[in-house]
């Protein structure tokens, strides 16, 4: 499937769309399944699953393309992928948009954090001067190769600068050739409207983090607000580490699994969700003259 052509009819008949955070390719696949529009690939979660820290810029790039290429391999929608600052420079921004388009990457979203970056919801962030930022939106631009491949910039000045700061930029990064606009962590619902009423025409996301800055509103109410584009980037890694806390103390305070089966996915389930029955169709079919369905 051609993921930049989808979003882009996505973004054509629907006025928003809901993509949750995949931390890793087993959610992503779940998401898929469920029937959703878009899978975002969260680099919060892939800092958290991948290296099991924080989300403080310690992500390489040649490691998110990795797991870029797996999430859009494993899904059947296009895939929207955190690529950090772009890892460097403009010249550091022109490989990285090369390497996330050739892993298939439907919507690639760059920041103008100064590096080493952080989640959009800490504090100690701080930003780079507007023009490098602009300076790195064109190169993304003008490197890639399809035209379908969208570009999102993200500002993460609201929380140092002020609402109106981080609206300048956007304009800005609109201006630079950005298709999205992501203005990260308004701090009210008056600041979110904002975001729409000033800047018209644009295609927006809200960002839903349980516990951060921004209000969680329902998908109807972004929707209303004007966003194009809603994520929930953290749901998923905090769903797994709680379900994980709480199944292994109980698994050592009982001395067993067996007792707590009612809080798994049952054997079969699993290996539907994960697609066995089509690798064991594969295998029938390319077998050498004997059934393997029922080995």
């Amino acid at each position: 499937m051609n993921g930049p052509k989808r979003m882009r009819e996505l973004f054509a008949t629907k006025n928003t769309i809901v993509a949750p955070g995949a931390h890793d390719m087993l959610t992503g696949r779940i998401i898929s399944t469920l029937g959703f529009d878009a899978v975002y690939m969260t680099g919060y979660g892939q800092s958290a699953s991948h290296l099991g820290k924080p989300d403080v810029g310690l992500m390489t790039m040649s490691e998110m393309v990795a797991r870029a290429a797996n999430l859009v391999e494993c899904t059947e929608i296009p895939v929207i992928a955190d690529a950090d600052t772009g890892f460097g420079n403009a010249v550091n921004v022109m490989r990285t948009v090369r390497e996330y388009e050739k892993a298939g990457v439907a919507v690639i979203q760059l920041e103008d954090q100064v590096m080493p970056k952080k989640c959009g919801h800490m504090t100690g962030r701080e930003v780079i001067p507007t023009e490098e930022m602009i300076g790195k939106i064109k190169a993304a631009v003008d490197t890639r190769v399809n035209p379908d491949f969208m570009i999102m910039a993200r500002t993460d000045a609201v929380t140092t600068q002020g609402i109106g700061a981080a609206l300048e930029r956007a304009h800005k990064y609109k201006e630079a050739g950005a298709d999205i606009i992501f203005v990260e962590s308004p701090e009210s619902k008056k600041e979110m409207q904002r975001i729409n009423e000033e800047l018209p025409g644009c295609l927006t996301l809200a960002n839903m983090v349980e516990g951060g800055r921004t209000p969680q509103l329902t998908n109807k109410e972004l929707s209303d607000l004007g966003f194009n584009l809603i994520i929930y980037p953290t749901a998923s890694v905090y769903v797994q580490t709680k379900a994980m806390l709480d199944f292994w103390k109980a698994a050592r305070e009982e001395d067993t699994t067996a007792s707590l089966l009612d809080s798994m996915v049952p054997f079969s389930d699993f290996n539907e969700i994960v697609g066995l029955t089509k690798i064991r169709e594969i295998e029938e079919k390319y077998a050498t003259g004997r059934s393997i369905l029922n080995v």
